[in-house]
């Protein structure tokens, strides 16, 4: 058994912050576990141009399934997450936004978009984003969309993202990612910051209804590591609310079925769990498209039915370059369209080694450097589901549920957000590459066929949140402070403490948590 004075769970984009930063402080001992192997076992995941590898590589991302999604063509959708350290800071394409001003209108009282500001700062003061420069068919992206009514902005992180497109804010600096490890663990000489790669917490365990520690598991080993002041959790959306319901924090009954003692009967944990869905519109043009990165991004209010506030977008548009990443995403997303029979290492393989045969031919070489995708992502879905243990084993992923679709709104925003795509496509600035439609496919017009499209095809962004919903009311999981209600010395720092998800991507909102949960854990202190 080994002491320390904060164990942080989890070593992804908030985990890392948390436990670096608590670690500034000489005088304190903290201990950092990580599922996933060191980041420097896959040098891809510090490299700026590596993270189409790492996207493809099933030692850093680890694999799992929703259940079936019955408004989603009853697909297992593919809900992989980082397991390295960085976490999805490690694989995802560095995408740094803050947020729409408001986003943070639906979040409690103390971390509204002016609450907030400072904490951004001092993150981005660590992390120094910087951003793409602009090329030809950028440059035409972004002029087709300002054409069907889009504002180019210069600065997507100022808050106004009211039909906004512009150059995305990204996690890199020269050829090398600059994640949350990068800035906040790698970096400084944090002697008194133990660091533990390839280690599976099974529990949180308790003296009464007090957190004084963890077991976990690492090198074949069942280990103890005590905390005296407190255990953080920054393990992520899927893996929080079950590491709760193992520790016997969650919906009493729910935890009786699975003979885990109850230390506090929960209803909300595991509850209001969502995603970003997405669907690609794939185009072939006649040029090349001279982009390596997906840089251009763009936020729009794409179902003015809708009763969101006024000014709040409620769709992201992707312009993505397929010559960036085409391979490695056909690779990852190919097999596991695969029947759940079906899937597994040798048919992986089997799928991976004939796209790797299929992109060493030339022509489809040419092919791919001119084809291109608009994907539209659901930014502010109202639909939610839950996560749920399938066993008492922590080995055994939980029962994923995000409820795609389950709000009929969503569907009829992504509906029309296709159909948004294809103008964006067909605006005169692109004219020059004349894009011809790959996907859906001109015999795809009418809604009902758009509809079937989106639901067949509907993807993850891998923005998951909810799971563990902060709030100022004694219903929510956790607290304002991010303490969990019903115990002590237990807090949650991690996305699954959104309760509405931004419109944008969740890597940077995850940072600023993981950053305010090491400020109010000092603030506890004094």
């Amino acid at each position: 058994m080994s002491v320390y004075d904060y164990v942080v769970v989890g070593g992804g984009s908030a985990g890392c912050v948390v436990a670096g930063e608590l670690a500034s402080d000489p005088a304190v001992r903290v201990l950092l576990l990580e599922m996933g192997p060191a980041a420097e076992d896959h040098p891809e995941t510090l490299l700026a141009d590596g993270y189409k590898d790492a996207f493809a590589n099933d030692a850093v991302l680890r694999e799992r399934f929703t259940v079936p999604q019955p408004e989603a063509g009853r697909q297992r959708v593919f809900s992989g997450t980082g397991s390295v350290l960085g976490g999805s800071g490690a694989v995802n394409a560095m995408v740094y936004t803050r947020g729409a001003k408001e986003d943070f209108a639906e979040w409690p009282e103390g971390w509204r978009w002016d609450d907030v500001q400072d904490d951004f700062r001092a993150v981005e003061a660590a992390l120094r984003p910087n951003r793409r420069a602009p090329t030809r068919w950028t440059e035409a992206c972004i002029e087709a969309a300002v054409a069907e009514g889009f504002r180019r902005r210069p600065d997507l992180n100022d808050g106004d993202m009211a039909n906004a497109i512009g150059y995305e804010w990204m996690n890199y600096e020269g050829e090398q990612r600059r994640n949350s490890y990068v800035a906040f663990v790698k970096e400084p000489a944090r002697p008194n910051l133990t660091v533990v790669p390839k280690a599976r917490v099974h529990r949180v365990t308790f003296q009464g209804r007090r957190a004084d520690g963890v077991r976990y598991e690492t090198g074949g080993e069942l280990l103890t590591a005590r905390a005296r002041r407190e255990v953080v959790l920054a393990a992520g959306a899927l893996e929080t609310p079950k590491l709760l319901m193992l520790s016997g924090v969650g919906p009493g009954e729910h935890l009786h079925h699975f003979h885990i003692p109850v230390v506090a009967d929960r209803a909300e944990v595991g509850q209001g769990l969502h995603d970003h869905p997405n669907v690609p519109v794939f185009y072939k043009g006649a040029a090349e498209v001279d982009c390596g990165y997906p840089q251009v991004y763009s936020f729009y209010r794409t179902n003015v039915g809708s009763d969101l506030p006024k000014g709040q977008s409620d769709t992201c548009y992707v312009f993505w370059p397929a010559p960036s990443a085409l391979q490695q995403m056909v690779k990852r997303v190919g097999p596991t369209k695969l029947p759940a029979g079906l899937y597994g290492p040798n048919s992986k393989r089997v799928i991976r080694g004939a796209v790797d045969l299929a992109f060493r031919v030339g022509a489809l070489r040419r092919f791919t450097s001119q084809m291109f995708g608009i994907i539209v992502i659901l930014g502010k879905p109202k639909s939610r589901g839950a996560l749920r243990l399938a066993s008492s084993n922590a080995a055994e992923q939980a029962e994923i549920d995000p409820g795609y679709y389950t709000h009929p709104e969503d569907l009829e925003t992504m509906v029309m957000g296709v159909k948004k795509a294809r103008r964006l496509a067909q605006a005169q600035p692109l004219a020059p590459f004349a894009p011809k439609e790959l996907m859906p496919g001109r015999r795809v017009e009418s809604d009902a066929a758009i509809e079937r499209f989106v639901r067949t095809n509907t993807i993850t962004t891998y923005h998951f949140a909810g799971s563990c919903r902060m709030g100022s009311d004694d219903a929510a999981v956790v607290d304002t402070e991010l303490r969990v209600r019903g115990v002590e010395g237990l807090r949650v720092a991690d996305a699954s403490v959104i309760a509405w998800t931004p419109v944008s991507a969740l890597n940077a909102p995850s940072m600023l948590i993981g950053y305010r949960a090491a400020r109010l854990l000092r603030a506890s202190q004094l």
